[in-house]
């Protein structure tokens, strides 16, 4: 392996990836630092055995390998999700190194402007593009130290299937995707279910005629910039409940609680076999209510504005959850509960780059992507530059911007706040 390159991309994602295949089209001279030993690490790794896109197939828009089959709106499986990753590198050619981590990106007193320690060596560039994504550490708090060790935890990253948990009662910590998709699956299998929720909303699979995301596509709310943020916490929200498996389907904590889930308020503290919680369970469910009555408005009335046909629809209101009592305490013991899942998502770390570049939050300030250093640049993050950024949808075209200014086709413009 060389030592300089005139851009180093680390991560080799959905967002490295993309912008791999765009300096390939400029014959730029570039390399993909990804720390695993194979693509797509965190959809091989980070997924369980049944997880399929949330989304549509047709938002899978990795440049140059855009969804062309013959199911549009199904949605794929986490095989062929990998699969493509793995044709995408093959068919391009992109230059990934398997197994290098990157640990430090300073600025350069050797060789271009900036330097990139890993784990085999030292590199240089003069571009660096940090696609690492917003995912980087389990969230899970402290106190799960204090939890009984007869009792199984284990991240939501690290779940596979309710086979391959113990027998008894699971206890799953948080209700946005990927909380509320292994409660649903729990459920199939005739699992006793606690679920501990937040205040992440819930979207419908389907309403007035298409899918809930194709209605959100044509109003244009994916096309949003960082500006409609009502503020810069704003983008750390977690994303609304809903399934792609088996066909996609809507999923609704009332229908949870009728179904047989014992919905509880947040999780506060643990201590040995016993969890307390806060009292704010109705007030949660209230959140997730708002949240899809909102979202149906804004269809509603994108479908008037534009004139177009499509049927009338009363989504179900159903009422389930607020008769649940506010538990404060729960003795794990005496409810059979033998694994906790937390699925309070991930945290972000950016710890590697040694340059004043963050915010208060620990997120990169930038525009779209571009920083106040000269060639270094963030991609692949929610809320970057549209609402789409991070997603599968969006990332191409920020990463072709990106390249564009790498290449010279683009400068950054005047107006520029750096």
């Amino acid at each position: 392996m060389n030592n300089f390159y005139d851009t180093i991309i680390i991560g080799g994602g959905q967002a490295g990836l993309s912008s791999s295949y765009y300096l390939k089209k400029q014959n730029q001279d570039h390399i993909v630092l990804e720390k695993a030993d194979a693509s797509a690490n965190v959809w091989r790794t980070d997924r369980w055995d049944s997880f399929t896109l949330l989304t549509p197939n047709w938002t899978f828009q990795l440049p140059g390998a855009e969804y062309s089959d013959q199911n549009p709106n199904g949605f794929m499986p986490r095989e062929e999700i990998i699969s493509r990753f793995d044709h995408y590198i093959k068919q391009y050619q992109l230059p990934v190194q398997y197994q290098t981590q990157a640990n430090a990106v300073e600025l350069s007193t050797e060789v271009g402007r900036y330097s990139v320690n890993t784990d085999h060596s030292v590199l240089y560039a003069n571009n660096v593009i940090i696609a690492t994504g917003l995912f980087q550490k389990p969230k899970i708090p402290t106190f799960q130290h204090s939890i009984s060790k007869d009792i199984l935890q284990l991240h939501s990253g690290h779940y596979r299937n309710p086979q391959s948990l113990p027998p008894g009662a699971v206890l799953v910590v948080g209700s946005g995707q990927s909380g509320c998709q292994i409660v649903d699956e729990l459920l199939e299998n005739d699992r006793k279910v606690y679920q501990s929720i937040g205040s992440a909303g819930r979207a419908p699979r389907r309403y007035r005629g298409k899918d809930v995301f194709e209605w959100l596509n044509l109003a244009g709310f994916f096309d949003q910039p960082v500006s409609k943020l009502p503020s810069p916490k704003a983008k750390f929200n977690a994303n609304p409940q809903v399934s792609g498996r088996n066909g996609g389907k809507a999923l609704n904590l009332h229908q949870f609680a009728h179904d047989g889930v014992v919905l509880l308020g947040h999780l506060k503290h643990a201590d040995d076999q016993q969890i307390f919680l806060a009292t704010d369970l109705k007030e949660n469910l209230a959140k997730a209510d708002k949240f899809e009555k909102e979202l149906v408005k804004m269809i509603d009335q994108h479908i008037e504005t534009s004139g177009l046909d499509a049927p009338i629809e009363e989504l179900p209101e159903l009422m389930d959850g607020f008769d649940m009592p506010e538990i404060t305490e729960l003795d794990l013991k005496a409810a059979g509960i033998k694994t906790i899942i937390w699925a309070g998502g991930y945290s972000f770390d950016f710890s590697l780059v040694h340059l004043p570049v963050f915010d208060s939050d620990g997120y990169p300030i930038q525009e779209r992507g571009v920083t106040a250093y000269s060639g270094l640049y963030f991609l692949g993050l929610p809320w970057l530059y549209k609402q789409k950024s991070g997603l599968l949808l969006g990332v191409g075209e920020d990463a072709e911007y990106i390249v564009s200014i790498i290449s010279g086709v683009n400068h950054v413009p005047d107006n520029h706040p750096f």
